[in-house]
């Protein structure tokens, strides 16, 4: 397996909700089929009936809402778009699960939920600089 990701699917209970919320924070996406595909940089996002999801998967649907375990990260180029994003975010009916400040590591972070339960932070992590199309290198480690 190459080590790279093409698309991830997010399950979502009312599609057009889902859109219309990803919409309001800027995002421009496709409805083919009652799914909705977005290009996010090399990587597609993709919304999808979250019962249907489980199923082309072999995966008894289960409910909406509770922590699934993984987290999508927004890196941003500084603070004050992490306070612009979680903004919008509100206003679009996300949930802020995580307030705007420094963690303990030492960078500026925030978390919110969209209105599904999926997990997103924002961070402006100057460790991890963006390029102009906004791609991230991570740094070496070691």
């Amino acid at each position: 397996m190459e080590q790279r990701i093409t698309l991830i699917t997010l399950g979502v209970t009312d599609l057009a909700r889902s859109k219309a919320f990803y919409e309001a924070l800027g995002w421009r996406g496709q409805e083919v089929a009652e799914t909705v595909f977005f290009q996010a940089g090399g990587l597609g996002l993709v919304l999808w009936s979250r019962e249907k999801l489980a199923v082309d998967c072999g995966i008894e649907p289960g409910p909406a809402g509770g922590f699934g375990g993984i987290v999508l990260a927004h890196n941003v180029r500084s603070e004050a778009e992490v306070d612009a994003l979680l903004a919008n975010v509100a206003e679009a009916g996300g949930t802020i699960t995580k307030p705007a400040a420094v963690n303990e590591i030492g960078f500026y972070s925030s978390a919110f939920t969209d209105p599904d339960g999926h997990a997103w932070e924002v961070a402006h992590n100057p460790g991890f600089p963006l390029a102009e199309d906004g791609t991230i290198t991570l740094p070496d480690f070691g």
